[in-house]
């Protein structure tokens, strides 16, 4: 990475330490048999420093309080999200292992992951990541249309970095080349963090990533962000246009929540519900994750299983079964 550090970087940092730092706080109740009582694992099945990663470490602060124990992140990268997600469905379903559940948790099934919704009990969702397409500061490619057609006239030449083979970065990738009718060469790396730092340092053409991702990289002019996949600009990309004002009509972006391996117990499961909304409506967690330019929200564990549902059933339908 360049000596000037993206400020996600600093704010992922910042969060990871007040999480450390409340490692000290918890302990047993009073009744050792209670739930919580011991630490509890949030594996993000992502490298650190990237949305998901902020979105989780920041969650779980505010969590700590409710609960009365630290929560500690734990990064397992790798397939997408598959290696983390694998990992977390095989826990034990005691509360003492949750995990952060991104959109990859719906698609990566229908393409031959072994990654079921299914095995999850879901706690709530708390973001919404809408997509970006950013290329590097000194880039030929002026604007989406120049990158566009790039990829008309030379196919496959365009190298797009994304968070990995099957992640949502790469199927907005493939549905941007489907509406222009040009075709991207996908680079998958382990993460959105590890991909946008790619495009930093010119190691390929562009980056699909979440708007926290790319928004600092191109206020610090290390990135130039070409267009958002939303259906409004964002505030945190000042004069950056949305695809579709450009011409390419693509929404398309991530989400992420919190769950656990499916069998939690009832008390269990309601004591984890009411941390979830307690830390996703507090003032902190609101402010950090608007400021890194993603959406906060707040969908209780009923909503969120209908919205998860949804959303299988519309990747099934976009990706086909895979597997």
């Amino acid at each position: 990475m360049r000596p000037t550090t993206f400020r996600l970087t600093a704010a992922v940092l910042a969060v990871a330490a007040l999480t450390a730092g409340c490692a000290n706080r918890g302990g047993g109740g009073e009744d050792p048999g209670a739930y919580p009582g011991q630490d509890i694992t949030l594996v993000v099945p992502y490298d650190a420093g990237g949305a998901s990663d902020l979105a989780a470490r920041t969650l779980a602060t505010q969590m700590e309080g409710a609960l009365g124990q630290s929560i500690i992140v734990e990064n397992r990268s790798g397939g997408a999200g598959s290696v983390g997600l694998e990992h977390l469905a095989g826990r034990s379903p005691d509360g003492y292992t949750i995990g952060y559940l991104p959109v990859e948790t719906v698609m990566l099934g229908h393409q031959g992951y072994d990654v079921d919704p299914a095995d999850y009990d879901l706690i709530g969702q708390m973001v919404s990541v809408p997509a970006t397409i950013a290329v590097p500061a000194d880039s030929p490619h002026e604007t989406l249309d120049d990158l566009v057609g790039a990829a008309q006239d030379d196919p496959g030449t365009v190298t797009v970095a994304n968070s990995g083979a099957g992640s949502i970065w790469e199927a907005a990738t493939q549905e941007l080349g489907e509406s222009a009718d040009a075709e991207f060469q996908p680079v998958p790396f382990d993460g959105g963090a590890p991909a946008v730092t790619a495009a930093v340092g010119g190691q390929v053409d562009a980056v699909v990533a979440g708007i926290s991702e790319t928004a600092p990289a191109h206020a610090d002019e290390q990135l130039r962000v070409l267009a958002v996949f939303d259906s409004e600009p964002s505030e945190s990309l000042p004069g950056v246009e949305t695809a579709a004002d450009q011409g390419v009509d693509v929404v398309i972006g991530g989400w992420g929540g919190i769950g656990a391996p499916a069998g939690l117990p009832d008390d269990v499961r309601r004591q984890l519900e009411e941390a979830f909304t307690t830390a996703a409506e507090s003032e902190e967690f609101t402010q950090i994750i608007t400021d890194s330019g993603n959406i906060p929200v707040n969908v209780p564990a009923d909503e969120f299983a209908e919205f998860v549902q949804a959303e299988s059933t519309r990747f099934e339908q976009l990706l086909g079964d895979e597997g």
